[in-house]
């Protein structure tokens, strides 16, 4: 995942299309901080040790993101990919996808977030990689929720996408969904698609430098307004 640069094209084979996910937020910008970024604020003063984060997910909850396009929620279900969860889990509860730009919009593909507009704070979780789920149990259908990783082992870090179509053929490439959207998928669809995966051939200038770069050059860019934990999803 490391220093990965990849393009992200359908016909690609599963890991070389989906590794792309990963490593522009998911630890693959090779480009840090530069030395003269502003400190962070209070507000994500919580997101500079990953380490403390860590904590144990509900075996079912909801999480809820408010949009510049509108409200979606997903359910995530602990028993499909736990360690995915409880990542998922602690990066929502702690604000980590507050403003975070949907920076790949592939019709038909995915919808890809994950890295954090404050450089700072993408520094310190571009390497906070945590172990593969031992399987997958849910497949990678329309409207599945899924880690972002390389085609190197326990490479996830914080990069998701929404599987826009049925691309269950990353199942065996070991993509792991840990949710689904359960409301507000049309909202998904209709993101701006207008720049497809152009954003993301700049891994490195996203990683330093943060929703700036994206502002200045890709300004149409939805965005996640906020994103909370909202309840625990029970069963019917």
């Amino acid at each position: 995942m490391n220093g990965l640069v990849k393009t992200l094209t359908r016909p690609a084979p599963a890991w070389a299309a989906l590794a792309a996910l990963a490593a522009a937020g998911c630890g693959g910008g090779d480009g840090p901080a530069s030395e003269d970024e502003e400190a962070p604020g209070e507000g994500t003063s919580v997101l500079l040790d990953p380490a403390a984060l860590a904590e144990t997910a509900p075996e079912t909850f909801h999480a809820r993101f408010e949009t510049s396009k509108g409200v979606f929620v997903i359910e995530v279900d602990r028993a499909w990919a736990p360690l995915g969860a409880d990542r998922f889990y602690a990066l929502v509860k702690n604000g980590f996808y507050d403003g975070v730009r949907f920076f790949r919009v592939v019709e038909g593909f995915v919808v890809q977030f994950g890295i954090h507009g404050d450089p700072n704070v993408s520094a310190v979780w571009r390497n906070a990689r945590f172990p593969d789920d031992s399987a997958v149990v849910a497949s990678n259908t329309r409207g599945t929720v899924t880690y972002a990783k390389s085609s190197a082992p326990n490479s996830r870090t914080t990069q998701v996408f929404v599987n826009y179509g049925d691309n269950s053929r990353l199942d065996e490439d070991g993509f792991a969904p840990f949710g689904r959207v359960v409301e507000g998928m049309e909202v998904l669809d209709r993101l701006h698609g207008g720049y497809g995966g152009t954003p993301s051939q700049n891994q490195a200038r996203i990683q330093a430098e943060g929703n700036a770069y994206l502002d200045e050059h890709f300004p149409e860019l939805d965005y996640v307004v906020s994103a909370t934990v909202v309840e625990s999803a029970g069963r019917p």
